[in-house]
């Protein structure tokens, strides 16, 4: 080969090689991510917190991020019985020995009075007795506490009492079952379990489904998947409830060299980093690296804190390493929270096998064009 065209050559080779650096990435290396931690005039641009075992305590007791943040209401136990409220119907039949009673003609042994609603004050009206008050007694207690005054007028009568539940003695179940309806309380110890089974249970298709109990002014919320763990959650209900099933809407994305980028919701309540991985397909076992996982969140300007009760920046940064025990173990504990961003960092070794690829090229293509000159 000439000397010419060795020059030629190998200034070729320096200027594709000073290039490697600028070679097109689908996602930065860790250092280019976190190189801008502190502004110049020394304000934190964001924090940096490695997740590992020793933090995860600290960062379980921050606040999450979802902006709904809706309580729930625990189960309180009632009694087993039903109750007479204001709008409730009851239809009352009376039976008579007597030949000639007050209300039974002859040879007539029972009369059924027409149906009475209960009025707003908690009051019938019955022939030759007046204004009973019922509100608030089981209907066992309301037949006694009738018969016993009409045993004053008719000696020998006996009450027969039943019930109808009005607006205030049902709950309603709205939406995301498979029978929603109007259903009313068979007792006072019904709850929302109860009410779901009634409605023919959550369909299977209904992602990560979460419950909304509507309770006057006040809406309240969990998800399905915590009310079958943990049975102190299964509210008991009040007339009037109104109760509905969503599809959940907290996601996280996966960028950069993570097998899959995209938005992905949450397929149950709780989603792991691991599992968040899982999800996404992994990482690029040609591109990744795998000791910088990156997953950002933002959180809100009155979470912050300064002695670490709570993020020290609206911005944070955890880093997890998945080559070490202590990083794969805490990475499996780490709970994302809707809005994060998973974000998985190039290996420097991407860079590096791409200018060894270059250098190998030009390497071969100097023996050909010297193969050629010769």
């Amino acid at each position: 080969m000439s000397m010419h065209l060795r020059i030629v050559l190998l200034m070729a080779v320096a200027v594709v090689l000073s290039a490697c650096d600028a070679l097109p990435r689908g996602a930065g290396l860790q250092r280019e991510v976190l190189a801008a931690q502190t502004e110049e005039n020394g304000v934190a641009n964001f924090a940096v917190e490695p997740v590992t075992r020793e933090n995860l305590p600290l960062f379980d007791s921050w606040p999450v991020t979802d902006g709904r943040n809706l309580s729930w209401i625990e189960r309180v136990d009632q009694p087993n019985n039903r109750i007479i409220a204001p709008g409730d119907t009851l239809a009352v039949t009376i039976w008579s020995t007597e030949d000639n009673g007050l209300l039974t003609a002859p040879g007539q042994r029972f009369v059924t009075l027409p149906e009475m609603r209960v009025s707003s004050s908690g009051r019938i009206f019955l022939p030759y007795i007046g204004s009973v008050r019922v509100e608030g007694m089981a209907p066992e207690t309301a037949r006694s506490r009738i018969e016993e005054q009409y045993l004053v007028v008719t000696p020998s009568a006996q009450v027969q009492l039943e019930m109808q539940e009005g607006n205030q003695n049902t709950v309603n179940l709205v939406s995301g079952v498979r029978s929603p309806g109007t259903y009313p309380l068979p007792d006072r110890d019904f709850t929302i379990m109860g009410l779901l089974s009634l409605g023919g249970g959550v369909p299977d298709n209904l992602r990560n489904p979460q419950i909304r109990l509507q309770r006057g002014g006040q809406l309240y919320g969990t998800s399905v998947d915590r009310l079958l763990e943990s049975p102190g959650l299964d509210t008991t209900l009040r007339g009037g409830d109104k109760v509905f099933v969503e599809q959940g809407e907290d996601y996280f994305l996966s960028l950069g060299a993570a097998r899959t980028e995209s938005i992905h919701y949450f397929p149950q309540e709780d989603v792991t980093a691991i599992q968040a991985l899982s999800i996404i397909g992994g990482v690029d076992s040609n591109r990744a690296d795998a000791q910088g996982i990156l997953i950002l969140r933002k959180y809100p300007a009155s979470a912050v804190r300064a002695d670490r009760t709570g993020p020290q920046h609206e911005r944070t940064i955890f880093t997890i390493d998945l080559t070490s025990a202590d990083g794969l173990f805490s990475a499996g504990e780490f709970h994302l929270q809707s809005g994060d961003l998973v974000y998985v960092t190039e290996s420097p070794l991407t860079t590096a096998n791409a200018i060894i690829g270059v250098a190998g090229a030009a390497l071969g293509l100097g023996r050909t064009v010297d193969a050629l000159a010769n």
